[in-house]
């Protein structure tokens, strides 16, 4: 599967924007729209930069994959600024807290602690 340069421009209000430049694949994209990330405190103390990634905010950059391969073979899937992939909240079933996809159980649709908690 392709992979291309995305460019993502996310509106962060008076506070200003985040901006990145990272790799993925159309599927990847598709799913994000829609998805709900949560950057932190970027901007500033309690900046809370967090929403839904909308369709504008993420654009392809015209570049050649096979230039992209190359490219992210040295540099990685982020090639500068902020990978919205990295985060990506998902709601667990059981608690109704949102986590990073390190934290989550895709499986069980629930969150590592609640699983942990169930299991024992």
């Amino acid at each position: 599967m392709d992979k291309f340069l995305w460019k993502m421009i996310f509106d962060c209000g008076r506070s200003g924007c985040l901006e990145g430049l990272f790799i993925a694949t159309q599927e990847e994209i598709d799913n994000l729209i829609g998805s709900k990330v949560y950057f932190g405190e970027v901007l500033g103390k309690h900046s809370e930069v967090y929403g839904a990634i909308e369709e504008g905010e993420i654009t392809k950059v015209d570049l050649d994959s096979e230039i992209v391969e190359k490219v992210s073979a040295i540099l990685g899937d982020t090639w500068s600024g902020y990978n919205p992939l990295e985060y990506i909240n998902y709601d667990c079933e059981q608690c109704g807290y949102s986590y990073y996809k390190d934290e989550f159980n895709f499986e069980k649709n629930m969150c590592i602690y609640c699983v942990e908690e169930i299991g024992s």
